[in-house]
């Protein structure tokens, strides 16, 4: 096994925009290579639009990664070096070589029928190739229509520990919430998910922050079937989150229609500390409110609402947090495509706003239907909030 050293990181991104899914991965792959010059890569992470031959994409590009590990994600938009690419479009690719890592690579199938087992199986497997380690961090890519994505995360939980800190995201389909994909090597799996063990020799942070603010009293989740919530406080959830932002006429809350969700309020999952742990809220047409993974029985959840400043006011704040006294060679970023479709016409600041707060350390991630984002208890899915962390 590979010793940890303190050799320099390398980190290359490209991208992809060619409607040939083969072409728009080797063009991507090779804008990610040529930083590293003779270098080979240890970690290359692959996100894609579901538009294209999925197949095509990642084995493309697993042929000429080498050893590497590869692991990746459909994505709902692409965010990179300051750029957006929108839902719909584009591949892109990230190379790292170097920088004191081991990564090991685990996956699991069944990620539905039992959430915190396929967490347990893919976070021993990641853990026992990546090898022991004074530190290390979890990599996390799911289905994103798979359902309980906390019970996956419990279950990485378990077996990493209280130390090792969560990053990822859940997998998305261009808005379509049809069908979902992550990568593991040159296969493409759906009700699956991927773990990456980052073994390291100094700790890894995860920062994250949602910038939401609460509009109205506690609720209580009186009424509940697995993730449609069909009271609060005893009344239809639907009648009791209109009424919640009744008095913004800003809002056009008629013009939001049954199956879609409000761009600019969503459910807020109170914590013990006070804090909360934001879910988008789905709006049924039968007098519920769906989140996309379960919230407990019982449990106290806020409506909240936001405003495109704050959203991007966190972006800075999270992307200077992760590079705050590192010397980095990349910067992930995990960020939900509700914070774009909230920010409407001013999405793309979001991707200019994280890069000019990381400097000149190069930023990469996905627009995802949910963040992974653990670092202190075991809660650590989130919607409509951005994560970073640096490597």
């Amino acid at each position: 096994m590979r010793a940890l050293t303190s050799q320099k990181a390398v980190c290359g991104v490209g991208t992809g925009g060619d409607p040939d899914a083969r072409t728009a991965a080797e063009t991507a792959l090779a804008g990610a290579l040529a930083p590293l010059g003779e270098a080979m890569p240890d970690l290359v992470l692959v996100y894609a639009s579901v538009r294209y031959d999925l197949e095509t994409v990642v084995s493309t590009v697993a042929k000429t990664a080498g050893g590497a590990v590869v692991a990746g994600a459909t994505t709902s938009g692409q965010l990179h070096c300051g750029t957006l690419t929108p839902p719909g479009a584009g591949v892109a690719v990230l190379a790292l070589a170097g920088g004191g890592y081991r990564f090991g690579l685990g996956y699991a199938s069944g990620v539905r029928a039992d959430p915190v087992g396929t967490g347990r199986s893919l976070a021993r497997d990641a853990r026992a190739e990546a090898g022991p380690s004074p530190h290390a961090a979890v990599l996390l890519f799911s289905d994103g229509l798979a359902g309980d994505q906390q019970g996956l995360l419990t279950g990485v939980h378990s077996v990493a520990g209280f130390a090792v800190p969560v990053i990822g995201g859940a997998a998305g389909d261009d808005r379509a919430l049809a069908e979902t994909f992550v990568f593991a090597g040159d296969q493409v799996l759906t009700d699956s998910a991927v773990a990456v063990w980052i073994a390291a020799e100094r700790p890894l942070r995860v920062h994250c922050a949602h910038g939401w603010h609460p509009t109205g009293l506690p609720l209580l989740v009186t009424g509940l079937d697995g993730p449609v919530i069909r009271e609060l406080d005893g009344r239809p959830a639907l009648t009791v989150y209109r009424e919640s932002f009744s008095d913004d006429p800003a809002s056009r809350f008629p013009t939001v229609r049954a199956g879609g969700y409000h761009p600019a309020r969503a459910l807020g999952l109170i914590q013990p500390d006070g804090s909360v742990v934001m879910r988008t809220a789905v709006l049924g047409d039968d007098g519920t409110v769906s989140t996309l993974s379960p919230v407990p029985p019982y449990a106290a959840v806020r409506v909240m609402a936001c405003d495109a400043d704050e959203l991007l006011r966190v972006a800075d704040e999270t992307g200077a947090a992760a590079v705050a006294d590192r010397d980095a060679a990349v910067v992930l970023v995990f960020s939900c495509v509700a914070r774009l479709d909230a920010l409407g016409p001013r999405g793309p600041e979001e991707a200019c706003r994280v890069q000019r707060a990381a400097g000149a350390v190069p930023t990469f991630g996905f627009y995802t239907f949910g963040e992974f984002a653990r670092s202190a208890g075991v809660a650590g899915y989130h919607n409509a909030t951005i994560a970073a962390m640096a490597l």
